[in-house]
């Protein structure tokens, strides 16, 4: 069989590249923002695809965090079986210039998917295809993101493959693997700004 067509994820190509032997899955470089967002995705694509994480969010600045963020993703990668690679931390400010005044889920944040998703497809050379735990946020736009990813695909010679990771359960079964496990769950996507507009709203909250 050299593929089919997956409900969720449309054509999966099961053919090896010239020169390889016959593999039994193809292979997903999975772009991770956390390991709560991961373990919403993981049981479903390691059924389909030999999956290997992907560390790359240079929105991260705040090094205790990012390196919180980067262990847990390896201590669930272990369970699962799926090696954690380290992208490059790039340089998030200088590709939001003149966008820090943007609010949440605007200019700023397309531009931080890009940025992580162009790194996701240029890692992705070695693979079969890479996708996004981005998707599984039901704060985030799964549309938006798709087309920044095919755009990254094309641009590096990649293959992308569409999700969205909040339908089927995603969402609920992060939140319980993560209760399980006891993951680190943070309670802002990563950057100063999203950090700031979370302790914003919880003061006014208060």
């Amino acid at each position: 069989m050299s593929g089919y067509v997956h409900p969720e994820f449309g054509y999966i190509d099961y053919r090896p590249a010239d020169g390889e032997s016959r593999r039994e899955k193809p292979r997903l470089l999975l772009h991770c923002c956390c390991a709560p967002c991961a373990a919403g995705c993981i049981e479903r694509l390691r059924e389909l695809f030999e999956v290997t994480f992907y560390f790359c969010n240079p929105n991260i600045t705040d090094g205790s965090e990012y390196e919180k963020r980067l262990e847990e993703l390896k201590r669930l990668g272990k369970r699962f079986g799926a090696e954690t690679v380290e992208g490059s931390r790039g340089d998030f400010f200088a590709a939001v210039k003149g966008l820090e005044a943007e609010p949440e889920r605007g200019a700023r944040c397309a531009v931080c998917f890009a940025l992580r998703l162009n790194a996701a497809a240029e890692a992705a050379k070695g693979y079969d295809y890479f996708a996004t735990t981005l998707t599984l946020s039901p704060l985030k736009d799964a549309r938006l993101i798709n087309e920044i990813g095919l755009k990254a695909a094309e641009k590096f010679g990649s293959v992308y493959l569409r999700s969205d990771f909040k339908k089927g359960g995603g969402a609920l079964r992060s939140k319980a693997l993560s209760e399980e496990m006891k993951l680190y769950r943070q309670n802002y996507c990563g950057c100063v700004f999203s950090k700031k507009r979370c302790a914003e709203k919880e003061e006014t909250s208060r």
